[in-house]
């Protein structure tokens, strides 16, 4: 098992969402987790198969078990933007000639972002993986995509290690669908995305554990991809 402490003023994990609010989950998600470690480790994960208009995502991934948890809650806040964009059909036509080109519907939007990222993110399994992680952070694996970041490109990271004597943390556990009750700071975070077909995706309840633990609990870890 290897474990990296991941530090970031700010964060953005959007779930699948239309209209003029953009919500954001509690804590990174594995998925997310998963695509920053192949990012780190240099595992092209974009894959375009000519066809479709989005860019998908690699089939033969590298596989791994992860694990997160928070060394300390983040906080959840809200930004009202201005959202610009090309609208469906004719809507607000007569306004184009006054954008000389540029998007011309504007609408107000309500966003949502973390800040004060601490986390751990936590593999097993995959040894491979785990060692290209490590010669991603010194800088010795080829990476072919940009720098990484959380959610949002001005996000960026301010720390990515591995960590070699882990503090105990909350780590995040699937939720027994069979226990009743409220759960403190439960969410949602995504597991897999398929971007050809959203009902693909899946998505389970988490929350933190009641107490620290240094070791992820069994609950804890998720099969990836």
């Amino acid at each position: 098992m290897k474990c990296f402490y991941l530090q970031a003023k700010f964060a953005v994990f959007r779930t699948f969402a239309a209209g003029t609010f953009r919500p954001t989950v509690g804590f990174i998600t594995p998925s997310a987790a998963y695509g920053l470690l192949l990012n780190i480790a240099g595992v092209e994960m974009r894959y375009d198969d000519g066809k479709s208009e989005m860019t998908l995502i690699e089939k033969n991934l590298p596989g791994v078990r992860i694990a997160v948890g928070a060394l300390k809650f983040p906080e959840r806040h809200t930004v009202f933007q201005q959202l610009h964009n090309y609208p469906v059909g004719n809507t607000g036509k007569e306004h184009a000639p006054n954008t000389k080109g540029n998007k011309y519907n504007i609408v107000p939007v309500r966003r949502e972002f973390l800040s004060d990222i601490q986390a751990y993110i936590c593999t097993d399994g995959n040894p491979e993986l785990e060692s290209w992680i490590e010669d991603g952070i010194a800088g010795n694996r080829e990476r072919k995509y940009g720098i990484p970041f959380l959610g949002d490109n001005n996000f960026l990271i301010d720390r990515f290690e591995a960590e070699t004597q882990p503090k105990s943390a909350f780590w995040f556990e699937k939720v027994d669908e069979e226990v009743e009750g409220f759960q403190e700071n439960i969410t949602r975070l995504t597991t897999s995305i398929d971007r050809a077909d959203l009902s693909q995706t899946k998505s389970f309840l988490f929350a933190p554990a009641e107490m620290r633990q240094i070791d992820p609990p069994p609950k804890a870890w998720t099969n990836m991809p």
